[in-house]
């Protein structure tokens, strides 16, 4: 009885969470500019309003020098956003393309070049998840690609076909990074399933909380209505071997990749509904996928993890050098790797 309550008070929180986040997504609405035309004429005239935001429904499909043109996963038409996201057009995807080369014209925007981080958030969430690793990867002079996707709407192949379109998008750019939390490292994964040639630009990941290995929670509340209506298809996906195949049978990238988890360091975690040591969410030995050139834990709990400290400081230095620790000292996971309590 008294696990069942606690399993009850897990759905809860988890589903408030989801609630908190939808919340602060939301912003007033405007009328959308979506005659190319009048652009040059209005520009100056009538500021673009910020938009509802409701990112559990749109994907980004381009990326240009933080513009992003997203398409609708309902009514699958676009919008245009700038960087502070504001939409400047709504229509079809060519409208869109068209109203972006007419800002880079107006604004004399310059091409991408360079390196990029991509930046992928994990279930019910979205790229402003993002917000400190993104200033840091700023910082150190990097193009920051924060991705957004419709994490609750769609499968997780679904949705690793929105980030294909964001890479193919980045035009220019001659080297690739990728930064992932949680079910974003599933998102990878299984875009790389579905490439014939994986983009040789791509060049290291670090893998933030990413269960790799499924999730004691997502088996725990897999038949559970709510967890069903608020996760949606994706969360399906992401039950341990016991239940489901689908992430055993994703591709090891062929890159190199770190992997930092989050737990107490000790054989129970923060969470006592998981087995073995964990982060809240995810357990430690889901993390370790093996193959990995790098490995390190951190007193760190899952839904802060991408912002954390102590995370992005080995997450940049990860990037620069292939390794997690200033000392050059790494723990590589091996290939093969003895199965653990999950």
């Amino acid at each position: 009885m008294m696990l069942q309550r606690t399993a009850a008070w897990m759905v809860i929180t988890w589903l408030s969470a989801y609630a908190t986040v939808c919340q602060a997504q939301q912003l007033p609405d405007s009328q959308d500019l979506n005659q190319l035309q009048l652009w040059n004429h209005l520009s100056e005239k009538v500021p673009a309003m910020k938009t509802m935001g409701g990112r559990q429904f749109w994907g980004d499909v381009q990326f240009f020098q933080g513009w992003k043109i997203q398409q609708n996963v309902i009514s699958k038409h676009h919008r245009l956003l700038d960087p502070n996201d504001q939409r400047h057009a709504s229509g079809t995807l060519e409208e869109c393309r068209q109203q972006l080369e007419a800002i880079k014209q107006t604004q004399k925007l310059p091409p991408m070049q360079g390196r990029a981080v991509i930046l992928i958030h994990g279930i019910i969430r979205s790229s402003k998840s993002f917000v400190k690793m993104e200033q840091a990867c700023q910082n150190s002079g990097w193009i920051t690609v924060p991705f957004d996707y419709p994490s609750t709407q769609l499968t997780i192949p679904e949705n690793a076909q929105y980030l294909n379109r964001v890479i193919q998008s980045l035009e220019g750019v001659e080297e690739i990074d990728l930064v992932v939390h949680s079910m974003g490292g599933l998102v990878v994964r299984s875009w790389l399933d579905q490439q014939e040639k994986v983009d040789p630009r791509v060049r290291r990941m670090v893998m933030l909380g990413v269960p790799n290995r499924g999730a004691d929670m997502a088996d725990r509340f897999r038949s559970n209505l709510l967890f069903k209506v608020v996760f949606g298809p994706a969360g399906q996906q992401l039950v341990t071997e016991e239940y489901g195949d689908f992430i055993s049978r994703l591709p090891t990238p062929p890159f190199p990749f770190g992997v930092v988890a989050g737990g107490r360091n000790t054989l129970k975690g923060f969470n006592p509904l998981i087995r073995g040591d964990d982060d809240g969410t995810v357990s430690v030995n889901s993390t370790r996928l093996p193959g990995a050139a790098d490995f390190i834990l951190l007193p760190v709990l899952h839904s802060f993890m991408m912002n954390d400290a102590r995370s992005i400081a080995h997450t940049l230095q990860f990037l620069k050098t292939g390794k997690f620790r200033e000392s050059g000292e790494s723990q590589p996971i091996p290939e093969v790797e003895a199965a653990a309590v999950p």
